[in-house]
């Protein structure tokens, strides 16, 4: 009975052996590749506020549908409020690609803050940014920043009752989306008054500025077409002023560029406030579970709302 048993004990831990062996050695799954680029995407059916919605327009220089998401507030639908007008605030998404869903989770936080009575009622519309998210790439027919900028903010005005002046609205986002905000709210400045770029990957934007416009080998944008050189141009007349917000989380990959980019527009002169989300990483959701509260006022603030 003991050999049986020290025969029995030998081979289960043999075989454990074995398939710990082919455990360890056995290569990881490899990633699944990034879905492909659309113009129109669907909403997730499960885990929005109520006031989440999606919508489509006719893109003129596209000449497909692109679609977004758009937040109404708590007051929106209300009877008494039938002829009121909101501010809105556009949010760009992180990734290249993405998409108008992509970031659209953080209503939970945004919607919780409006019923609660801790900001004011504000439209958040959550763009499609195209295939190189928030640029213009003729090159890749692909002109994200018009499609934004000449065509989707003209087509929010005209459909939904926000208010259609630059003092009522805000620009933000993240990651890529936080490149997408600098670069667009120093080129645009008549657009937008309240702006908050957040994690942006200021690293990159300044090697365009420096390598003649080349981000990469496949990549290569117009003259001045980045964030460090759109600051310079603006600087020389800040007109009209904007008020600007950079966050960024002190763990993420962008923090110690984005402090960079943060001096760099002292030196230009340009004010900003900042806001350092301590022990967060490159995590938009994680900074507004955290600070997202701050970012709601900045906006309602700026648009001369009181809470």
């Amino acid at each position: 009975m003991n050999r049986l048993l020290c025969l029995t004990l030998v081979v289960l831990f043999g075989s454990s052996s074995v398939f710990a062996q082919k455990s360890k050695d056995e290569k990881k799954p490899a990633k699944k590749p990034p879905a492909p680029f659309r113009w129109v995407n669907p909403l997730p059916k499960t885990g929005l506020p109520d006031g989440v919605k999606h919508g489509t327009f006719m893109s003129p220089s596209m000449k497909v549908d692109v679609g977004y998401c758009i937040y109404l507030p708590p007051s929106y639908e209300d009877k008494p409020n039938a002829d009121k007008r909101y501010p809105v605030v556009y949010y760009l998404h992180g990734g290249r690609p993405g998409g108008e869903t992509k970031s659209v989770k953080l209503t939970s936080q945004i919607d919780k803050a409006m019923r609660q009575g801790d900001v004011p009622d504000m439209v958040y519309v959550f763009v499609n940014g195209g295939k190189v998210s928030h640029y213009n790439t003729p090159q890749f027919d692909s002109m994200g920043e018009d499609v934004f900028v000449n065509e989707l903010i003209p087509h929010i005005d005209a459909t939904y009752r926000t208010i259609a002046k630059r003092e009522s609205r805000g620009l933000e986002g993240f990651s890529q989306g936080g490149r997408g905000t600098t670069r667009i709210m120093f080129k645009h400045p008549d657009l937008f008054s309240s702006c908050a770029p957040g994690g942006a990957g200021q690293a990159t934007e300044k090697s365009i500025s420096e390598n003649n416009g080349r981000e990469n080998d496949n990549l290569v944008f117009a003259e001045g077409y980045n964030t460090w050189d759109l600051a310079r141009e603006y600087a020389k007349n800040p007109k009209p002023s904007l008020r600007i917000l950079v966050h960024v989380g002190t763990k993420g990959f962008n923090y110690e560029n984005n402090l960079e980019y943060m001096e760099f527009l002292t030196s230009l002169k340009i004010p900003y406030e900042r806001l350092i989300v301590e022990g967060v990483p490159h995590s938009a959701g994680l900074i507004y579970e955290k600070r997202g509260l701050e970012l709601m006022k900045f906006h309602a603030t700026n648009f001369g709302l009181t809470k």
